[in-house]
């Protein structure tokens, strides 16, 4: 008797879940984030998922085509004169299978894990962001995907062959001017038609659209279109508006318009618009046939779900371990004032973000990786990932390029960064832009499909069988309630303890207590989640600032949580934590100014002090990393060491005579001749001849340390060019 009338009040209260929203809340998996949800997240289940590794084949791969892919590529000659990537590393792209990593063997395909891809991206993207781009584009939302989870037999026989053998290039048409990040409002459309084919009557669809920011689309051979079908002739059945659907198009159909070229952010990855006009296709172009017509945005939320999860994330966490890694040697070699600028404390606070940002990065795409290849799709966790990981590498490359200074600010081939730096808008905005994501997805799609109980109560609202509907509705109201109570008293016994009372699994001393203060804040979390879904209900989706912080905290405890987990996995090493210290710290303070800032705003004043008091009764109690500890950070890019490979593992570090392989060089050679240059200073001198002579250096000694020097002018310098070199790059920027 009491659920019902609450049922008729929610029936009128909560918005309708539409069946798109419904299709894309249904295509993704929960994992770790439904735990961070729940409250009490388990730890130890966390502990014992066995981290990613790389199968003997894969690694082959890895030491084999990827490292002969990187040995060829020249990111200055691709960008700025090429303009492209070169024939034959196209050629070599496409014979030595990059463009099926996903593909299953029987198809001809790699068939590799998401560790793997996740891998081979990384190791290229430190190389170059072009070939990068080019190699993870097919391999996440694609054709040879949506293929592989929902391609007919016969369209998965006839086109996974020649996708895996790079016989056809994929790209997929998503993006239109009329619809950006709101994709289900796309004008593209598909009208069910019938044309007559040398004397037959067929059965197809006829196309009209305008895509843009098609990766590899001038190049393409067949595409992935993505448009809104209608049947305004009854041909199918009585259904006029059919939804969103998905077709295989080849790209040489007559009516279509290809090969223009976007230029973003002066990256020269094939990207660009593409038309087509009336274009006719057969009914079986559709992938999966036509029981998948219509069912187009589930199929898309499935695979950018998965895709979403390992590329971006990949190229981000090489991008930042590359500028970790760069900055710390360059601070090393540069001097000012007779010392490195590594020493000065001001470069030291930009070099401890840096390492620590490694490191996160490193550990939340391990951890991804290994739920994606227990088959989960991570849909709110690949939407984290996206988001943050992009974040990250920019405030790190922005950092890097404001240690090395004119170094990296002058363009040229020995600017090792400058590339980095412009593909940083690409990475914020492609695959769901972070401003929609961090506001509007992570939060928002998380609460129903992550929450214990609310996707159950929508679908119960939802069902039209009255009695059905009460009888669904009474178990997850209840549930529901029940579930708040606990999580009301988690938030407030944890929090009065100041994390004492939490749960924690059987780890070391070192790091118990950020499991329990990780404990606190998640049921901290689930509160304020209840509080903000009670208070604001369906008008939490135009709450975006509040959103979007709820966002950052579930965000924040999914990071810690991988960085807890990346020490446990790595065999708690004590030297490694100073990292694990910096990144908890700045995490914990994230977490605190999210959550002041959200019972500020929260407009149920009365509700929010409450929570205030059970959250935050004295306000925060974390301030971000101690000095010592950005200090410590600090020192470990600034050595060889075996935490610095560590740290960043999985890079190209250049060929001889590149810019990146005379800094490693040189960085090695300089704390090599450190004592050296302790001897001259000992003795009083400065200069190398006169040392040779009075004794105090060898001959070897003496030639080391000139080598050195001249080695290091050679890292310092910047690239200059002839004005007839400059008009000529301004007339091709023109």
């Amino acid at each position: 008797y009491l659920t019902k009338p609450i049922l008729r009040l929610a029936t009128k209260a909560v918005p309708s879940l539409s069946d798109t929203e419904q299709q894309a809340l249904e295509a993704g998996d929960i994992w770790f984030d439904a735990m961070l949800f729940s409250g009490s997240p388990d730890w130890q289940k966390l502990l014992d998922t066995p981290p990613p590794k790389l199968s003997e084949r894969e690694q082959n791969f890895l030491d084999g085509p990827v490292e002969e892919l990187c040995q060829m590529v020249d990111e200055w000659e691709i960008n700025r004169e090429l303009k492209d990537l070169p024939p034959e590393v196209w050629k070599f792209i496409r014979n030595k299978g990059f463009f099926g990593m996903i593909i299953p063997e029987k198809y001809g395909g790699l068939d590799f894990s998401a560790y793997a891809n996740s891998q081979v991206v990384h190791k290229i993207a430190s190389r170059s962001v072009v070939a990068a781009v080019t190699v993870m584009v097919p391999n996440s939302l694609g054709p040879g995907e949506l293929l592989v989870l929902f391609g007919t037999e016969a369209q998965q026989e006839y086109w996974l062959p020649r996708l895996a053998s790079g016989e056809e290039i994929p790209c997929f048409g998503l993006t239109s001017p009329e619809a950006g990040s709101d994709a289900a409002s796309m004008e593209d459309h598909g009208v069910v038609c019938i044309k007559k084919i040398k004397g037959k009557e067929v059965t197809g669809i006829r196309l009209n659209w305008h895509k843009r920011y098609i990766t590899l689309g001038p190049v393409a051979t067949v595409q992935g279109l993505a448009f809104t079908l209608s049947d305004p002739e009854h041909i199918l059945g009585e259904e006029e508006d059919l939804g969103i659907t998905v077709a295989l198009v080849p790209t040489d159909l007559e009516g279509i318009e290809i090969g223009r070229r976007h230029l973003p952010s002066g990256q020269m990855f094939q990207n660009g618009p593409n038309w087509g006009r009336d274009v006719f296709i057969p009914l079986d172009y559709v992938i999966g046939g036509k029981k998948q017509i219509g069912n187009g945005w589930k199929m898309l939320m499935t695979a950018l779900g998965a895709g979403r999860g390992i590329s971006l994330p990949s190229l981000s966490a090489a991008g930042t371990a590359y500028a970790a890694r760069t900055t710390g040697a360059y601070s090393r070699i540069r001097e000012q004032f007779g010392i490195p600028i590594g020493k000065f404390e001001g470069i030291q606070v930009r070099l401890g973000r840096l390492g620590a940002n490694a490191y996160l990065l490193e550990a939340a795409r391990r951890l991804t990786c290994a739920g994606l290849d227990k088959g989960k799709n991570l849909s709110v966790i690949s939407a984290i990932m996206k988001t943050h990981a992009t974040y990250r590498m920019r405030d790190s490359i922005i950092d890097a390029m404001d240690v090395h200074a004119g170094k990296t600010v002058v363009e040229g081939p020995s600017n090792y960064l400058s590339h980095f730096y412009r593909s940083l808008p690409v990475g914020i905005t492609v695959e769901g832009a972070n401003i929609l994501t961090r506001n509007l997805i992570i939060f928002g799609q998380g609460a129903i499909r992550c929450h214990p109980w609310i996707l159950k109560e929508m679908l119960a609202l939802k069902e039209r069988d009255d009695s059905k509907a009460l009888r669904e509705f009474d178990k997850a109201f209840w549930g529901h309630a029940y579930h708040a109570t606990c999580v009301t008293f988690q938030a407030w016994i944890r929090s009065w303890s100041g994390a004492l009372i939490a749960s924690a699994p059987p780890v070391s001393k070192k790091v118990k207590s950020y499991y329990k203060k990780l404990s606190r804040y998640a049921a901290c979390f689930a509160l304020l989640s209840e509080v903000a879904l009670l208070t604001l209900g369906g008008g939490l989706k135009k709450k975006e600032m509040i959103s979007g912080r709820l966002g950052d905290i579930l965000s924040e405890l999914y990071l810690l949580s991988a960085v807890l987990k990346r020490w446990h996995d790595d065999g708690e090493k004590k030297e490694d934590l100073p990292l694990v210290r910096y990144c908890l710290f700045d995490g914990f303070t994230r977490i605190e100014e999210r959550i002041a800032a959200i019972l500020r705003n929260l407009p149920n004043r009365p509700a929010a002090w409450l929570a205030q008091l059970i959250c935050q009764p004295l306000g925060a109690s974390h301030y971000g990393p101690s000095d010592e500890t950005v200090r410590q950070c600090a020192e470990i890019l600034l050595k060889p060491s075996e935490l610095r490979e560590r740290l960043t593992a999985g890079l190209h570090l250049g060929e001889p005579g590149d810019a990146v392989y005379d800094l490693e060089r040189a960085f090695h050679l300089v704390t090599e001749t450190e004592n050296l240059k302790e001897k001259l200073k000992s003795a009083g001198l400065n200069d190398r001849d006169e040392a040779l002579q009075k004794g105090v250096l060898t001959k070897k000694e003496a030639e080391t340390l000139e080598e050195t020097e001249q080695l290091v002018l050679k890292v310092i310098a910047v690239d200059h060019f002839s004005p007839k070199e400059m008009n000529s790059e301004l007339k091709e920027a023109a």
